[in-house]
């Protein structure tokens, strides 16, 4: 276990929130909890919660899936970074990504310079066992969707583990108990997290 990973019980009393001075952006795979924790995060302390996806399906007036199937993955990851961008610069809360979002470099620099990143590093096995059974994840849609997924996450793990601070979603923890390991995280960034 790295030093950033943070694995141990946690004591609620220690996670209390203090004042958000950057935005956090959850990045990880599908299947980690970004949006889920995310928005408890936001709720504990008491900001905005913010979903890059939502707000492109917005602007589109169209899903994810269907922007996939009509333009391409191409126009997607443009239209994601051009969302990410602004996102971090309107206003401070907590923002959670598409698990292929931080895989760009323009958005892992645009995270670096205006927020902070956070990875929910979970298993092949819990990421699978929390996408198997839902039909809206386009890069699933696939003869193999397992393999599919230990391909991505073979590629995608070396990137994530660049985010500024990793957390381990093991499946077993409450969403609750996650957004306390987040603000326990967070207590070595004074400069993300005032507490």
């Amino acid at each position: 276990m790295s030093e950033k990973e943070q694995m141990t019980e946690v004591n609620p009393s220690r996670a209390q929130p203090g004042r958000l001075k950057k935005t956090i952006v959850m990045v990880g795979m599908m299947g980690a909890g970004k949006t889920a924790v995310g928005r408890a995060l936001a709720a504990r302390l008491q900001v905005p919660f913010l979903d890059s996806d939502h707000e492109i399906e917005t602007a589109a007036n169209m899903t994810i899936p269907e922007i996939f199937a009509r333009d391409g993955e191409a126009f997607f990851r443009l239209k994601e970074r051009q969302v990410i961008a602004r996102l971090l610069t309107e206003e401070c809360g907590v923002l959670s990504t598409g698990g292929g979002a931080f895989l760009a470099q323009e958005n892992r620099d645009t995270i670096t310079r205006n927020g902070a990143s956070i990875w929910l590093k979970a298993d092949l096995e819990v990421l699978w066992n929390r996408v198997r059974h839902r039909d809206t994840r386009p890069l699933l849609k696939t003869a193999d969707p397992y393999a599919t997924l230990a391909g991505l996450y073979q590629a995608r793990v070396p990137i994530y583990a660049e985010a500024d601070i990793v957390v381990a979603s093991d499946g077993q923890a409450t969403i609750e108990e996650m957004v306390d390991r987040v603000l326990v995280a967070l207590q070595s960034r004074p400069d993300v997290l005032e507490t």
